[in-house]
Formats: C-alpha cells, sequence, structure tokens
C-alpha cells in the first residue's frame, strides 16, 4: 500500500503523522506566500528503485497537494489545524486569503535521485498537474558529488518552463549559488549562512575566513573590506574574535549577518552580470578569487 504520510517523533516523545494534507493546512495557518508540496527526498546515493519509489510517491502526494489547497484557497476551513482564523476577509478575486491576508500559491517539487531519466519524469509528471507559478527542485544537496548536482541541473535546464521561477532547494554556499545560476536556477535557500555564521566561519570575496583563528586577534580590518553590511561597517575582525573566545552571542549573530547578506549581494552582482551579458567571465573571475588555488 503507498504510504500515506509521514510519522515523527514529538519532543515529548508522543508520535505525530503528517500528511499531504495536514501539511498544506499548516503552511495556510502560517500564512506562507508560497506553500511547498509534500514531496520523498531520497540521499544523494539512492539507488535507481529507491528513487523511482520517492518520485512516484511525491507525483502521488502533489495530486493529494493540490487537491487540498485549493479546497482551501476556496474556502473550506482546516480540519487539523487550530491557529486559522475563522472569519478572514475576502480576497479580491473571491479566494480565501490567508491568516495574514495574502492568497497563498502552491509550489510543486521535482524528484528522482541522480537519474537523469527520473527526473524528466518527474518534470513531465509535474507539467501535466500544471500549470504552476513556480517549480522547486529538490532532493540535491544531500550527499551526491557537487559534479553530479552540476549534471542534474543542466539535464534539467532544457525540461522546464523558461516563464515561471526555479528554486532549488537547500543549496547555498557561494560558489553553489554561481553553479545554480549558471544553470538556470532563480532562487535558493539553505541554512549554510547561519550554520557556518555561528561557528565561526565568515564568507569573503577572497575565500572562508575562520573568524577564531589567533591572527584576527588584534587585527583592526572588516570581514570584507568590500562588503556593506553592518557587521564589515561596524566591527573589526579582532572584535569579532574577542567575541567568539568569550561566547558572547553577539558574535553568532554577527558573522550570520555578515554571511546572508554576502549570498544577497552575490546574487545582485550576478544579475547585473546576467544583465550586461558577462555572467560567464563574472563567474569565472569570482571563482578564482574565492578558490585562490583555482576552481574545483
Amino acid at each position: 500500500m503507498p504510504v500515506s504520510g509521514v510519522a515523527q517523533v514529538a519532543e515529548d516523545g508522543s508520535r505525530r503523522t503528517i500528511t499531504p494534507e495536514s501539511a498544506m493546512e499548516i503552511q495556510w495557518a502560517l500564512g506562507a506566500d508560497i506553500a511547498m508540496a509534500f514531496d520523498h527526498v531520497v540521499p544523494g546515493q539512492a539507488s535507481r528503485e529507491l528513487a523511482e519509489e520517492g518520485l512516484e510517491r511525491t507525483l502521488r502526494w502533489l495530486d493529494r497537494c493540490k487537491r487540498r489547497h485549493a479546497e482551501l484557497t476556496a474556502g473550506e476551513k482546516p480540519s487539523a489545524v487550530s491557529h486559522q482564523p475563522s472569519e478572514p476577509d475576502d480576497a479580491a478575486d473571491g479566494r480565501r486569503p490567508t491568516a495574514d491576508g495574502s492568497v497563498q500559491t502552491l509550489w510543486p517539487i521535482i524528484q528522482g535521485g541522480t537519474h537523469d531519466d527520473l527526473r524528466q519524469r518527474s518534470v513531465e509528471g509535474i507539467l501535466e498537474r500544471g500549470p504552476w507559478t513556480g517549480i522547486a527542485i529538490g532532493g540535491l544537496s544531500v550527499g551526491e558529488p557537487k559534479p553530479v548536482m552540476h549534471r542534474v541541473l543542466e539535464r534539467l535546464n532544457p525540461a522546464l518552463p523558461t516563464d515561471v521561477p526555479r528554486y532549488l532547494m537547500g543549496v547555498g554556499f557561494p560558489d553553489d549559488l554561481l553553479e545554480g545560476i549558471a544553470r538556470g536556477v532563480d532562487l535558493f535557500d539553505c541554512v549554510a549562512a547561519t550554520r557556518n555564521g555561528r561557528h565561526g566561519s565568515a564568507w569573503t570575496s577572497t575565500g572562508k575566513v575562520n573568524i577564531r583563528a589567533a591572527p584576527h586577534r588584534l587585527s583592526a580590518a572588516p570581514l570584507d573590506a568590500g562588503c556593506d553590511c553592518e557587521t564589515c561597517q561596524r566591527f573589526s575582525r579582532g572584535y569579532l574574535r574577542h567575541l567568539f573566545m568569550a561566547e558572547e552571542m553577539l558574535g553568532l549573530r554577527l558573522v550570520s549577518i555578515h554571511n546572508i547578506r554576502f549570498l544577497i549581494r552575490l546574487g545582485e552582482q550576478a544579475r547585473v552580470a546576467i544583465l550586461e551579458g558577462r555572467f560567464d567571465r563574472f563567474r569565472q573571475d569570482w571563482l578564482e578569487r574565492y578558490h585562490p588555488r583555482g576552481t574545483p
């Protein structure tokens, strides 16, 4: 029998089941602008059999997500979420808004592991169930080598619509952004910026900086001289190192702020380079600076 949901163990030890329907209701209650379909992610080295199973289950779950999301949009109250407002105002087009008054959209997620034909089948199944306002690419950066991730993106590129955003899920290191953009990706998300920041690893235009390292102890220089973030404009490397060595939470926050701004600025620079027709050169030069020994 097909799996109808995923069981999770809560903090109190009790078991909770998340289904495609409850996933839609939770995201609706939270007021998300974009609800992501419920999907089955397989490891990066998953066999073809396991990847195919995840792909087919994801498509079945997409049907259920789409049906429940349509019900919520039409005005039907969630059955399993207690925080949904009981009398929200109607949207201008007659659809029921989320908790914050906006009308939510639903995006499907491409699966299929590292198998190109399965990825193609996933795209075809998703497009048959469309139209969509955006499409996500899931199941990458989960253990497969970077060149394999790049190959999957390259093979997907011509199969995807060009008039809606493409969202690469769970990928967010600086070089990954440029490699993804080069292969047609528009949106990214990842915990890497803040996870690295919490451990004192800062991204700069010339590579990573470990702010805990002793050479920064008396440095008056900013993390990145070319950065316009609040951290670089106001605090020195020496002070940031002091915060980390003193186990002061402010240090974690400041480096995280820098890393987030670093990614946003990188995206802004890539956009300008694309519009000016020089993205390939920009990407190559940037990667050579970021990896001083050469692009990996």
